[in-house]
């Protein structure tokens, strides 16, 4: 997060001074200890999110890629003469031992066409889904997968 602020304070300035730099660590730091104080923010917190970066990137690639797959599929439905929707209630335990993970994971759910979560509680959500093959390994779709891959640290907020 400081090193975020101190980013964006250098590249919104255009240039490079050391009165920039100067001023941009002492606002960027200003900033991080508002966060800390109001948000809970902490540098062992920072330290999480860089180490998790890469993951995050390829989580949003692949919440991309699903949203597209799944786009198209609920086009095929709408456009195919006949077809039948039959929707279902799905449950399932994420295993996802972080508040933040789980509700990442039922945004990207009710992101992707087809789907919507309608319940989360804990690691427990329950999806709608307008067929019942979008229900089949929902509970270890690649976002689960990927999500179990986060190193967060201690189990928090469950």
């Amino acid at each position: 997060m400081l090193t975020f602020f101190f980013v964006l304070w250098i590249l919104l300035n255009g240039r490079v001074t050391v009165e920039l730099i100067v001023l941009g660590g002492v606002i960027a730091a200003f900033i991080f200890l508002f966060a800390k104080a109001v948000f809970g923010f902490s540098l062992e917190m920072e330290k999480r999110v860089w180490l998790n970066a890469p993951l995050l990137f390829v989580y949003f690639l692949n919440l991309i890629w699903e949203i597209i797959k799944a786009a198209l599929a609920v086009m095929k439905l709408i456009l195919k003469p006949g077809a039948k929707l039959d929707p279902v209630l799905v449950e399932f335990d994420s295993g996802l031992q972080h508040k933040i993970l789980n509700v990442l994971l039922a945004n990207s759910i009710t992101l992707t066409p087809g789907t919507y979560t309608v319940r989360l509680e804990k690691d427990h959500l329950v999806v709608h889904c307008l067929i019942p093959e979008y229900a089949q390994g929902i509970g270890e779709s690649s976002f689960v997968k990927l999500l179990r891959k986060a190193k967060l640290g201690e189990k928090r907020d469950l």
